[in-house]
């Protein structure tokens, strides 16, 4: 049985897929429409790329429909169906509050105000867009899952029965195979952790300790609870098992922010969580 692994810098890390299960060509040719499908959707939902459906929402969202590619839109769906479902623990409009850290790049329009929250993006037919109100959304890590996805969905329909994807903090594994998957230690960031094994699973996970920077002499990070303002500033690093690498980058916001809340949304998405801190690396799990 061939096997075939590569990487390539994409969505702000390196992806890196490993392919296993058929002829060599086979492997080569489905392993660069996977990357192709992840570099398509990279340039879609960058915050970075001025160009980007992301961009173009963030300046003309809020003064009439902006259409967006069938990705963006359904990467939007999922977004604010759980901002529903967590009562707005999750929330994609924090870019602003990020570009005022320093965190994301401040472009020409993000001067502009930004009152705006989720309840104010406004999804409509053809795959149109709307903002009721100034606001700037940061797709990042949930588009990060959802391209994980679309790669693996590529490779299967490509006639690859194994492998994984893995795009730094978010992976998901295909296939007969198991993989033990390891995360690095809060306590000690040259360390890695086992977290277990899993197989036709993703994994992603969130780890503010990791990044913190400063801001006005506060110490910040990239996870924002959009309700207060406030980032979460612990020494945790959290990781949540889910079908979907898409669902699973998500739910680890909720997670950080509201365990309780996130409790019933785990079950609903038929995941689970670990939460190392540098207090313990004991495993606490959310059933």
């Amino acid at each position: 049985m061939s096997a075939f692994r590569r990487m390539k810098p994409a969505l702000g890390t390196f992806v890196g897929i490993e392919v296993a299960g058929g002829e060599r060509e086979t492997l080569i040719v489905a392993t660069e429409r996977a990357f192709a499908e992840i570099l398509k959707i990279h340039t879609l939902m960058s915050f970075h790329e001025e160009a980007s459906d992301v961009s173009r929402l963030n300046r003309d969202a809020a003064q009439a429909a902006v259409p967006v590619d069938a990705h963006t839109f359904e990467v939007l769906e999922s977004a604010l169906k759980l901002s529903r479902e967590s009562d707005g623990v999750f929330d994609i409009t924090v870019a602003s509050t990020l570009v005022k850290w320093g965190l994301l790049p401040a472009h020409e329009w993000s001067a502009e105000g930004s009152e705006g929250r989720w309840q104010d993006i406004e999804l409509l037919p053809d795959r149109r867009v709307r903002f009721a109100r100034p606001l700037q959304v940061d797709l990042g890590g949930i588009a990060k899952g959802y391209a994980v996805d679309c790669a693996v969905h590529v490779l299967q329909s490509s006639g690859v029965s194994s492998g994984i994807v893995n795009a730094g903090g978010d992976l998901r594994v295909f296939g007969d195979q198991a993989q033990m998957i390891y995360v690095r230690d809060p306590a000690d960031p040259q360390r890695s952790l086992p977290l277990g094994e899993i197989g036709n699973e993703a994994v992603a996970t969130s780890a503010p300790c990791f990044s913190f920077t400063e801001h006005a002499g506060q110490r910040v990070s990239h996870f924002v609870n959009t309700r207060n303002g406030n980032s979460f500033v612990e020494d945790e690093s959290v990781s949540v098992i889910a079908p979907r690498c898409m669902d699973a980058d998500a739910l680890t916001k909720v997670v950080l922010f509201s365990p309780d809340r996130a409790t019933d949304l785990l079950s609903l998405y038929g995941a689970r969580v670990v939460r190392l801190s540098t207090a313990s690396v004991a495993v606490s799990q959310l059933d």
